[in-house]
């Protein structure tokens, strides 16, 4: 099966299983009527909306470019993402509105013992689904993927968390710990939120992903190639699950189109190998000059200058820049 079919299918599993998690939360909570339940439950539409947006961007990833869209149609997941993070917020709210009235006139919670094995049953699903999509993205090497399974990882944790207090519930018969716990999750969830719009932005203004940029740059710098002399005016952005990579690539002078073009096929070729197929490169060569010879490792070359002095490593901060190296 083809990589990104893979992806496509497990991602719409884990989607799948995401919208009967939180169905089957919401019945734990009818069983109960404890809000620590409700506010896990409402948590997991962070998971559903995770797992639609990534769905999303894994089938925006499939579909080609066309002459409107030249970057794809990856922005998209952005917008939707913003509408979804203000609803989660919004959900948050309400928790933490209830939570705190229920605090101060506790209610009466039912079959609480029936609602933990409901709970519990959710939150090993979760944990096993989010390893198997975790260790599948990481093998397709589909970001996606994987941060789709590490939404559902964090998940199952914050399940056990009302699992644990729930239970603690039951050992002490003091209701209040579900309102304490209903208080924080409210809380959680409404970060949550925070970090999708805050993420959707990002994206919807080009901000550079600094993360994603050290993790390219570190891969550069563990198999960099003798010819590519220098690298400069980097640029990252990511387009859903499109990701796209401008900079400048200094090779030999002397070298003709073709040794060029190659020189930049096995530079692309390394940042796929890494990052998967969906990368797009715009790179531009520029011919080293005199000032390059002492960072230039290329033996025996009949065109020094001057003596090699060191090897200059690629950092955040040299490689963003718009100007060649020099000593």
């Amino acid at each position: 099966m083809h990589t990104s079919k893979q992806n496509l299918k497990i991602q719409f599993f884990v989607t799948s299983l995401s919208i009967v998690l939180f169905a089957l939360k919401f019945v734990a909570y009818f069983m109960t009527h404890s809000l620590s339940v409700l506010s896990d439950a409402l948590e997991s539409i962070v998971n559903v909306v995770a797992g639609l947006i990534g769905l999303y961007s894994l089938y925006v990833a499939s579909k080609p470019k066309d002459k409107e869209h030249p970057y794809g149609h990856g922005k998209a997941e952005f917008v939707s993402a913003a509408f979804e993070g203000s609803l989660i917020i919004t959900a948050g709210c309400i928790i933490l509105y209830e939570s705190i009235i229920t605090f101060f006139e506790p209610t009466t919670l039912h079959d609480l013992g029936n609602g933990i094995w409901v709970l519990l049953s959710t939150a090993i699903l979760n944990l096993v689904a989010g390893l198997i999509a975790k260790t599948k993205g990481k093998k397709n090497k589909s970001l996606a993927l994987v941060s789709s399974g590490q939404h559902l990882i964090i998940d199952s944790y914050t399940t056990f968390a009302v699992v644990f207090g729930i239970g603690l519930v039951l050992l002490t018969n003091y209701n209040g710990i579900d309102a304490i716990i209903a208080i924080l999750m409210g809380l959680w969830i409404i970060y949550n939120g925070y970090k999708i719009i805050r993420e959707s932005l990002a994206g919807i203004m080009d901000e550079a992903d600094m993360a994603l940029l050290e993790n390219v740059i570190a891969e550069l710098n563990k198999a960099r190639d003798g010819k590519w002399i220098d690298l400069h005016n980097l640029r990252v952005i990511k387009y859903g699950a499109l990701m796209h990579i401008d900079c400048h690539l200094t090779v030999p002078w002397y070298y003709n189109v073709n040794e060029a073009h190659f020189a930049v096929d096995d530079f692309s070729a390394l940042i796929k190998n890494k990052f998967g197929d969906s990368v797009e490169f715009f790179i531009h060569t520029d011919g080293c000059m005199p000032f390059s010879c002492p960072i230039c490792t290329i033996e025996n070359c009949a065109h020094r200058k001057a003596p090699f002095k060191q090897k200059l490593d690629w950092t955040m901060e040299n490689v963003l820049s718009n100007l060649k190296h020099q000593l």
